[in-house]
């Protein structure tokens, strides 16, 4: 048995530390449990009607409208591409749980995206609360994802919705991160020029800060959808549907088909999201040239013929007679 002393002072004495996390757990969960019940409603709420919608929309519709965003976003070959993995998904037999997957995402999103780009704004206005999240966030890229897995667990039970709760905690840190770093990057001359020019506070941030810092946001909302993706395959131990079900009853089974769809499916599925989400985060010098092309621009295009064919048509004497 080592000696207690100054070249070995660990076995002295341990900080009870897992029995005091342990404690601490379950005495929230035996006073606090309704309460974080009543946190599942807004999650569930926007969960459930996403999930609806996308199980229950034909997917036909649904590729078409991938289709026309991403031509809007991006370009036709772009859209192409896109609609060509949602049928290779469609074909390999893992539609219905693609669409949950994708539902559970964007809830995941909405949530990230509401709480993350608030508080990357606010720690910006205040450098005690970025002190705060600092060491916080750190911890949350850190940490394992199996580790949030069990208070989650114990507080919120299985299930779909508490999978997204332990998916916003997992991802909602890079769109904090890039949300504060997007507006510190502003040129300091920007600043004093709209401040020069009477501009509050609000002003500024609406008119300025967030529209030179959207392509660094963007990136943290990229990186917010492909750390939701990875949470949703490790959080289907937890009883959450979709492809990371499939997945884990492949590796259950030994089943190597049916894990290789379910991962063809989060690929098809990751891939799609980067894109569309790249093609936002690039810099344009307008706000309205995005309409300039795509399906918008097309109809508008085909508008605009349809009136100069239909007023070519028509005999100019009546209208002079109107006039007249």
């Amino acid at each position: 048995m080592n000696d207690c002393g100054v070249l070995n002072p660990f076995d002295c004495t341990k900080l009870p530390l897992a029995p005091l996390v342990s404690d601490a757990l379950r005495w929230t969960v035996e006073n606090y449990r309704p309460f974080f019940q009543t946190i599942k409603a807004p999650f569930d709420a926007v969960l459930q009607s996403l999930t609806q919608f996308m199980t229950a929309a034909p997917p036909t519709l649904v590729i078409a409208v991938i289709m026309l965003l991403a031509w809007q976003l991006s370009s036709l070959r772009l859209a192409i591409s896109l609609a060509l993995l949602l049928v290779f998904v469609g074909f390999i037999g893992a539609w219905p749980e693609t669409m949950v997957t994708l539902a559970i995402v964007m809830t995941s999103l909405v949530f990230s995206l509401s709480i993350g780009i608030p508080l990357g704004i606010l720690s910006t206005r205040s450098d005690w609360l970025h002190a705060i999240l600092r060491p916080i966030l750190d911890g949350m890229q850190t940490i394992p994802a199996f580790v949030y897995l069990v208070p989650v667990v114990m507080l919120f039970g299985i299930g779909n919705v508490p999978g997204v709760i332990v998916t916003v905690i997992f991802a909602v840190a890079p769109v904090i991160r890039l949300t504060y770093l997007g507006i510190r990057q502003v040129p300091e001359e920007v600043n004093e020029a709209m401040r020069a020019f009477g501009a509050t506070d609000r002003q500024l941030l609406w008119k300025a800060q967030l529209p030179l810092a959207l392509p660094t946001i963007m990136a943290g909302v990229n990186q917010t959808l492909m750390m939701s993706l990875s949470m949703v395959v490790i959080a289907s131990m937890i009883a959450v549907g979709g492809l990371g079900q499939m997945v884990l009853r492949g590796i259950g089974r030994l089943d190597v088909g049916l894990a290789s769809v379910g991962g063809l499916g989060i690929v098809a599925l990751a891939i799609i999201l980067d894109r569309i989400t790249q093609a936002l985060a690039q810099p344009r010098k307008r706000p309205a040239e995005i309409w300039a092309q795509g399906p918008v621009a097309t109809v508008g295009r085909v508008l605009r013929l349809l009136r100069v064919s239909r007023s070519g048509g028509r005999a100019v004497g009546p209208k002079v007679d109107k006039g007249i």
